[in-house]
């Protein structure tokens, strides 16, 4: 890692993490952090050194022109940015990255340094996800929070709790690793329409901001989010106006998802609706 001296001093800093990657399906977690950078110019604090962390023939460096003349070479890694928004009672660290191809545990351990360098209490993971949902209707927020006396609770926030078993990513490493050292942590992940996975997808960052903003108790102004969100559920209805199989897969979804007060579909019966489509388009359903 890169050395950092000469940190800023923070006020009870609150950070907010998403990578690139296994994590971030239509990129919509990393928008989202791209989308606070500009909003309240955050600058930079310091960089995690990727040499140790990367297999750069899978994570290839990029070769940019400034000026439209000197060649310059960046290299994936993960920035670390401070901002301090303006009416917040925190100031905040945005983390955002390349998920790591080696070194997991090394590299959370590099990240958790920083933010107890910089003060940080609470850590905040975005993540996206593939899933069966309605593209016209609320996404979906499923996560954790590593609760404490004042932590706020997965009901609270208004997430699922997640009970997924299996592989995870580097959010997941991350997010029990700051439970370990002892870090408020807490994950939202957003559930994107498989079915319109393209990056981008305004709607899903949008679901993660408002997530934000309950988090931090600041309004997150969205700028063109909004209208960009609904320029894409027009862009997805067009779509299943021409294709009849991936309308009534939708109309099957809308079904499951029922009217309010009505139980969520079970992810065995989501399954397999799937599986029906994949039959009706001849894919493999295994």
């Amino acid at each position: 890692m890169t050395e950092f001296d000469g940190l800023p001093t923070l006020r009870s800093p609150v950070a907010i993490a998403a990578f690139e990657g296994w994590n971030d399906a239509a990129d919509a977690s990393t928008s989202a952090i791209e989308h606070l950078e500009q909003l309240w110019d955050a600058r930079e604090v310091t960089t995690i050194d990727p040499e140790e962390f990367y297999d750069f023939q899978v994570n290839r460096p990029q070769i940019t022109l400034v000026d439209g003349d000197t060649r310059r070479i960046e290299w994936p890694g993960t920035t670390i940015l401070s901002a301090s928004p303006q009416g917040a009672k925190h100031d905040v660290v945005l983390i955002r990255g390349t998920e790591p191809s080696m070194r997991w545990r090394t590299f959370c351990e590099s990240v958790l340094e920083v933010c107890h360098s910089l003060g940080v209490k609470r850590i905040v993971l975005l993540g996206a996800l593939l899933a069966d949902v309605p593209y016209n209707r609320p996404l979906p927020i499923s996560g954790s929070v590593s609760r404490s006396a004042d932590n706020e609770s997965e009901d609270q926030l208004s997430i699922t709790p997640t009970r997924y078993e299996g592989p995870t990513g580097i959010v997941g490493v991350l997010h029990d690793a700051a439970r370990r050292a002892e870090l408020d942590a807490m994950s939202f992940w957003v559930h994107v329409p498989h079915y319109a996975n393209n990056p981008p997808c305004p709607k899903a960052t949008l679901a993660l901001l408002h997530r934000i903003e309950e988090v931090l108790d600041l309004p997150v102004p969205v700028a063109d989010l909004a209208e960009e969100s609904a320029a894409w559920e027009e862009r997805v209805k067009t779509a299943a106006s021409q294709d009849a199989e991936l309308a009534e897969y939708l109309r099957e979804l809308e079904e499951r998802a029922g009217d309010a007060g009505t139980q969520p579909p079970t992810g065995e019966e989501i399954a397999s609706a799937f599986e029906k489509y994949l039959r009706r388009r001849g894919g493999p359903t295994h």
